[in-house]
């Protein structure tokens, strides 16, 4: 019985690794494309056996301010992530709690901003920030994707306040705990995989943003990740490959780093609440 509990148990193990293999390698291939001469890339004639160069990597660090780039990423994203839960845990729990005239309407009007196209609204949002004077500053970014994901954190953290037993705040209430109170040191526990999961969402969504990053970034100074990837397909030299296979998977890297950090509570938040209401 032994032995055939640590055969199904290998068996398991070495099926689960030929799957995170098979879902890893075009992660890795782009790693390895990031890591060869230019002159590999692009030659007709299959190379089997790759030749690892750090030139792309010295390019993007050293030609180009890969640094700032990735630096007004990181700020934008986390800026954006945070209004987003400053403003949705509030709404949400309004729309879960409270019963009051027209809450059905908004909740579909929340929804509902997540169905119209984002270009409909480009020139306007331009014209916009260019008015208020935010443009090319990462507080224009911060406040775009910010709006852009707004909805679908309010509408997650509510789907899993509504599955919060209302008993426990009357009896916060009968001790006499204000409203402010019950969110801050009940509601806002008790639905934390909630708020990690509308989190990583938002961040994920935020880093794939590129049409308005690009319309409002119009400057180096406000560039992205996102953005930075379109400089190496034009020019005067061509398709930089090796650079953009690079600066993709270091966009990709935290992202992954921090779901696999978090993937209890991701997984926790993706399966309970998501389809209450």
């Amino acid at each position: 019985m032994r032995r055939s509990g640590r055969e199904n148990l290998f068996v398991r193990y070495l099926i689960l690794g030929g799957w995170a293999l098979f879902c890893l390698a075009p992660v890795l291939w782009f790693l390895s494309i990031g890591l060869r001469p230019r002159t590999e890339i692009i030659t007709p004639q299959p190379i089997y056996i790759p030749t690892f160069s750090l030139d792309a990597w010295t390019m993007i660090w050293e030609d180009w301010p890969m640094a700032k780039y990735l630096r007004n990423s990181v700020l934008a994203i986390i800026g954006s992530v945070v209004i987003d839960l400053v403003l949705a845990i509030p709404a949400a729990y309004s729309l879960s709690r409270y019963e009051y005239r027209g809450r059905d309407d908004i909740e579909f009007y929340i929804l509902s901003t997540r169905m119209m196209a984002p270009a409909i609204v480009a020139v306007p949002i331009f014209f916009l920030f260019r008015n208020a004077g935010l443009l090319d500053s990462l507080w224009a970014l911060m406040i775009v994707y910010a709006a852009i994901n707004l909805s679908l954190v309010t509408w997650i953290i509510r789907s899993y306040m509504l599955d919060i037993p209302k008993e426990l705040e009357d009896a916060a209430r009968t001790d006499g705990a204000s409203d402010l109170r019950i969110l801050w040191e009940i509601i806002i526990p008790a639905v934390l995989p909630g708020i990690i999961t509308a989190s990583v969402i938002a961040m994920i969504f935020a880093i794939n943003e590129f049409l308005f990053t690009l319309l409002i970034a119009s400057t180096p100074d406000a560039y992205t990740m996102s953005v930075a990837l379109a400089n190496f397909t034009g020019g005067s030299d061509g398709v930089i490959y090796n650079a953009i296979a690079l600066v993709a998977f270091i966009a990709f890297l935290p992202v992954f780093l921090v779901v696999v950090a978090i993937q209890k509570h991701l997984s926790r938040g993706l399966t309970m609440g998501a389809v209450k209401g």
